[in-house]
């Protein structure tokens, strides 16, 4: 599982773990019953606290998108419990603008600005 950290972002890093999570089980890279990293493995990964990946998996089990089952870790909940995601028809153009965005050096903040940038100008047109 790739999640990234934005230090420079005005999102916290709990929050920015549990978009990216989710992005990835709408997206359907992580499938139900698939487990997350343990918090300790994750927080040393990403350089963060225990306590912030805590934040982010009880976050995630809130909304219904992990489930945790305590000593046998986090997994990705079962279909009928994952909150409704995306439609499906955007997803390619997604991917294809996130990588477009990468390439171009925007960090996720900036991606977003710009999306929400030409989601409104079309909506005005």
């Amino acid at each position: 599982m790739i999640i990234e950290i934005d230090p420079r972002s005005a999102v916290p890093p709990y929050a920015q773990i549990v978009e990216q999570v989710r992005a990835l089980v709408h997206a359907g890279v992580l499938a139900p019953g698939a487990r997350l990293p343990a918090i300790r493995q994750l927080a040393n990964d990403l350089g963060l606290a225990t306590g912030t990946v805590a934040r982010a998996y009880r976050e995630l089990e809130a909304g219904g998108v992990a489930a945790a089952r305590g000593r046998h870790g986090t997994t990705v909940a079962n279909p009928g419990t994952v909150l409704s995601g995306p439609p499906v028809a955007i997803l390619p153009a997604a991917r294809r603008f996130a990588e477009t965005s990468r390439g171009a050096g925007a960090n996720l903040d900036e991606a977003i600005t710009a999306l929400r940038a030409a989601y409104a100008s079309g909506q005005q047109a």
